[in-house]
Formats: C-alpha cells, structure tokens, sequence
C-alpha cells in the first residue's frame, strides 16, 4: 500500500507540488509559472517515476498528465488513491470526450484541465484546490456540528465521510461527497452551477458549468434508484439543483 502522505506545510513554507508531464516543454511553463507564485515543483516525465516519486515524497498536490510513458495518468492517478492520505489531484488531457474526464474523475482525480488550457486558469484551478483542503481541515479542527443527515432511505455520515442508500454504502469520489453533503446540508435551497462551482469546487470560471453537470449526473447514478426521476438531488429546471425536503 502506497503510505504517501500530504505535506505538512505551515504558512511560512511554500507549498509542495509534484507534476507528472512528458511534454517538456509544457512541463517546464507549469513549473515556472507555479514557482512564481510562490511553489516548491518537482516534474517527473513518466508515470512510474511519477508514482515513485510521490511514494517518497511528502506533497499538498499533484498536477498529473493523462497520457504518460510506462504508466498512464488513470492508472497513476488510482495508484495514488490507494494511499491513507488524501493529497488532491489535477489532471491535464489532451483528450475532449465526456468519457475521458469522467473516466479521470472515476479514478480520483479532483478536477481537470483539457489542453490547450491558459496558465492563469492552472494556476487558480491549483490555488481552489488548496483552499479546498484547507477549509475541510480547518472545519475537522471545528466543535462538531449535525454528524448525521436522512432522507428516505439515503444515510450521511459526515465525520465518516460515508454515504448508505437503502443499507447499502456508495462508493463516492471526495467531490461527489462534498457536492453531495453541501446539497443535503441546505435542503430545498437551489444553487445554480455558478454557485455550486464557487462553493464546492472553490472556483467560479462561467463555462464550466458541464464539470457540475458530469458530477451531478454520476451522483445520481450511485444513489438514486432511478436516475432519471431522482429523489434526492432534483434539478430546478433553468436554475440549478436541490437536495429534496
């Protein structure tokens, strides 16, 4: 088992992060443009030193090609997710498809970006993530609130981070959870993708409302019955979402 485990930064160390790219001259803007605000980088060029080096290493994230020699990004990017620590991933694709970046998302990684993608826009998507973490810890470190959360049937476990639909427990990503819990947590309120991208990603780019849409739609299909006619997370139509009252 792979016992890498997140950097234990303070705010007078920078941050540490681990990025996996064959192409070396996209590997080398991503490191310049990230030590210029202020990161510590180590660039790998092939998915089993990618995987090596993050055994090894203590990093706050991992900025991760899909396409890689000896190993590829999805299975690296598994491999890093079978660790006891959670350390949150970016992964790049040159690919488009719907299939792709869920495929990603499927595997753990966090968020992507699909090529060509602008630097400002790595380095804020790299910023949201990092802020992300920061909350969850800083609310772990918080006086416990409502631990448990039902509705018909579907069970939150919010210190365990566990989800239960009709005795069964569902295999959730870390973001589907989070979206999913910040749903349940405000029920009957309706957030539009702009919110929900602000609020539960950290981020508020206009045009990718679809990175909210793939989330809610692999949601649905973990825990409602039938996807199609959800109970729980209901789409306002021409608005957004809700978790049912």
């Amino acid at each position: 088992m792979i016992t890498s485990s997140p950097a234990t930064s303070s705010p007078d160390l920078p941050r540490q992060v681990l990025v996996v790219e064959d192409d070396p001259d996209i590997a080398s803007l991503i490191s310049m443009h990230l030590g210029d605000n202020g990161f510590e980088v180590q660039v790998e060029n092939r998915g089993d030193t990618g995987l090596e080096a993050f055994k090894e290493g203590a990093f706050d994230l991992v900025v991760l090609d899909l396409m890689l020699p000896n190993m590829d990004g999805l299975t690296l990017c598994r491999e890093m997710r079978t660790g006891n620590g959670y350390i949150p991933i970016l992964m790049l694709t040159a690919k488009s498809t719907e299939l792709d970046r869920v495929l990603g998302l499927e595997m753990g990684a966090d968020d992507y970006l699909t090529k060509p993608f602008s630097l400002p826009e790595l380095i804020a998507r790299v910023k949201a993530l990092l802020r992300r973490v920061d909350a969850l810890s800083a609310k772990q470190s918080e006086p416990k609130a409502v631990q448990i959360i039902k509705k018909s049937g579907l069970t939150i476990d919010v210190e365990k981070r566990q989800v239960v639909v009709e005795g069964q427990e569902m295999d959730l990503t870390a973001r589907e959870f989070d979206l999913l819990l910040h749903l349940a947590s405000h029920p009957g309120r309706v957030y539009s993708r702009i919110q929900l991208l602000d609020q539960v990603w950290g981020y508020s780019y206009e045009g990718y409302e679809h990175t909210v849409n793939t989330h809610i739609n692999r949601l649905r299909g973990k825990i409602e019955k039938d996807p199609a006619k959800p109970i729980y997370v209901q789409t306002v139509w021409g608005v957004g979402y809700k978790f049912a009252q």
